[in-house]
C-alpha cells in the first residue's frame, strides 16, 4: 500500500494478477467435478446438468439457459459453487462436454504452481 493508505495502480494490479492466480488454481482443483463447460459472453461455468433452450420474443431469438451443479468463474464472488444459475442471452452460447483424459492439466496450464 502507497502513502497515506492510498492503493497504487501496481498494488492494484498485483492483487488482481494473485486473485487471478488463486482463481486458476481452483479450477484446476474442481474441474475434474464437472461434466460441462459452459461459457457466454460474461461467463464461465463449469456445471453437471445443462440445459439449452431457444427462444423467440418479437421476432428476436435469445437463449435460456438453466444449470445445475454449477461452479463460475469470477474473481469477485466468495462464493463460486452454485447449486443453480439461469442465464437469459441474446448471444450464443457455447457447452461442451469434458472428456474425463483433458481435465487432468496436470502442471502445464497456463500459469506456473
Amino acid at each position: 500500500m502507497g502513502h497515506d493508505g492510498v492503493v497504487s495502480a501496481e498494488d492494484l494490479e498485483n492483487y488482481e494478477t494473485d486473485m487471478e492466480l488463486a482463481l486458476y488454481r481452483e479450477y484446476r482443483d474442481v474441474v475434474g467435478l464437472f461434466s460441462y463447460v459452459v461459457e457466454t459472453e460474461r461467463r464461465f461455468y463449469l456445471a453437471n446438468q445443462v440445459d439449452l433452450q431457444v427462444r423467440s420474443a418479437a421476432g428476436e431469438v435469445y437463449f435460456e439457459l438453466s444449470l445445475g451443479d454449477a461452479w463460475v468463474w469470477d474473481v469477485y464472488r466468495s462464493a463460486r459453487f452454485v447449486k443453480s444459475v439461469r442465464v437469459v442471452t441474446f448471444r450464443d452460447v457455447n457447452v461442451e462436454e469434458l472428456a474425463k483424459a483433458e481435465l487432468d492439466l496436470g502442471e502445464s496450464g497456463p500459469f506456473p504452481s
